[in-house]
């Protein structure tokens, strides 16, 4: 299903996700245990160290506290939310941590504001930019590959789109929830489309690392470094 609106932003969605607990939509930890791995392989290239990390759509910092736990080396981050209710929730999360994580309220259907966030060696994202427009999509992994320092790695821990109506269908009944019930804000794009916008980004080593049905994990590198 695709919507022209996104009802993130109200207290009352975002408050029911929550309350779904961290093992919603089931499988996430699957996916995420694979995106820590690329993390900490260096994906395709040499190992490198994670200095700061971007988090787009962190809704309660969850992803990006995992990114935190397995990289210590890590000594600031910043993560971003349109929704008021995860802003709160993530600020609470990394309040007195550690590492510096700077939580910024800004609606992902905007450009980022570089010129704020600065520069990145990691850029992770977990089932957020499927709210998102497809042109704003192409424009949003535009937008990743510029902040990213070279050799940095994009993951995106997505909900994508499946190709007909009935394997659509029957993603929903696999997680029990009826389809008519689809969350109104989705605005799915298939593996394929979304690889290839990866790459006319200027993303290298872009694949789907990772899928169980309508969960996949895109990524792709920053051409140089070491």
């Amino acid at each position: 299903m695709t919507a022209a609106t996104n009802e993130w932003a109200t207290a009352a969605h975002a408050g029911a996700y929550l309350d779904r607990g961290p093992e919603w939509p089931p499988h996430r930890f699957e996916g995420e245990a694979v995106l820590l791995a690329l993390l900490a392989s260096g994906g395709t290239g040499p190992v490198r160290p994670v200095r700061r990390v971007l988090d787009l759509g962190t809704g309660d910092g969850r992803l990006l506290a995992a990114v935190l736990a397995a990289h210590p080396e890590v000594d600031s981050a910043v993560a971003v939310d349109a929704s008021p209710t995860m802003v709160h929730a993530a600020r609470q999360r990394f309040a007195g941590g550690a590492v510096a994580v700077q939580v910024v309220e800004h609606n992902l259907e905007l450009p980022l504001p570089a010129h704020r966030l600065g520069r990145f060696d990691t850029v992770i994202s977990s089932f957020a930019i499927h709210h998102c427009p497809d042109g704003r999509k192409r424009e949003l992994y535009a937008e990743a590959a510029a902040i990213l320092e070279p050799g940095g790695w994009f993951c995106n821990l997505e909900h994508v789109a499946s190709s007909t109506p009935a394997i659509h269908a029957a993603f929903f009944h696999a997680i029990d929830v009826d389809p008519a019930d689809e969350d109104p804000s989705n605005k799915l794009a298939p593996v394929a489309a979304q690889l290839g916008w990866l790459e006319d980004a200027g993303f290298v080593d872009v694949d789907c690392y990772w899928k169980w049905r309508e969960e996949a994990l895109l990524a792709g590198a920053r051409p140089g470094g070491p």
